[in-house]
């Protein structure tokens, strides 16, 4: 009998969105987006994504690809601010899907292996 290793995240989708008539410097439109497939990226062709957003963004990508408490404010809140001060554009994360994976499958460490303690 061999035992179930799969588990699910979510599939993302990050978007710009401003005040209408802002002014963004962040060298990006409003209605620009990513989505995040399991661990990989994809962008529609022609358009980037700003690498100094992207580095904003990419700390959360992980806890929302996850279930979370439905109080926990991972769950409720989806913007994240532009790292530029001075523009007004959000990042806007939305959960777009569900996705499968087995353990085996994206890892070489086994599901019986004992995880490291910390020392405290």
């Amino acid at each position: 009998m061999s035992r179930d290793d799969s588990f699910e995240l979510y599939d993302l989708r990050v978007e710009v969105v401003a005040p209408p008539g802002a002014k963004l410097w962040c060298n990006s439109t409003v209605g620009d987006y990513f989505e995040l497939r399991g661990e990989v990226l994809h962008l529609p062709s022609g358009q980037g994504f700003s690498i100094y957003a992207l580095a904003a963004i990419l700390p959360m990508l992980a806890a929302k690809q996850r279930d979370t408490h439905p109080n926990d404010w991972m769950s409720t809140d989806s913007d994240v601010a532009c790292p530029d001060p001075n523009c007004p554009s959000r990042f806007r994360i939305t959960r777009i899907g569900r996705r499968r994976f087995s353990h085996a499958e994206t890892t070489a460490v086994p599901l019986d292996q004992p995880a490291a303690k910390s020392e405290t």
